[in-house]
């Protein structure tokens, strides 16, 4: 059973029909799923969750079912902290970025998922929808 690793992006517009993303998230999704485990670090969580508040108590409940349920949210340990911190400063990455690709690379994923483009060459692990 492998590991992926979800990007704000990816969990925004596998929720979201009008996102230009929507359709090849969601397949991804489906198909990581079927090979493992779903994770989202505490940052993609945060990401995901603000636009819920944004959206009112119905999404809140509806998105934090999902995360309870689908996707385990991953902490901000010391390890990934350090590693996101050596991307930022090799790559001029946000924290927000770097902390979704260092979670991968501190878990060993088999796949980080993200609808960012520019991350394609950062690690091989990385699949964009």
């Amino acid at each position: 059973m492998g590991i992926t690793v979800l990007d704000a992006s990816v969990l925004i517009a596998q929720t979201d029909a009008s996102d230009a993303h929507h359709p090849r998230a969601r397949t991804a999704m489906l198909e990581a799923e079927r090979r493992g485990e779903l994770v989202a670090p505490a940052t993609a969580f945060a990401e995901v969750m603000t636009g819920a508040y944004m959206a009112g108590p119905r999404e809140v409940d509806t998105l934090s079912r999902f995360f309870e349920t689908v996707v385990r949210v991953v902490p901000f340990t010391f390890g990934i902290a350090m590693t996101a911190a050596r991307l930022r400063a090799d790559g001029r990455l946000k924290l927000a970025d770097a902390a979704v690709i260092a979670t991968g690379i501190e878990l060993d994923a088999d796949v980080i998922l993200t609808a960012d483009r520019r991350w394609k060459k950062i690690d091989p692990r990385i699949q964009i929808v």
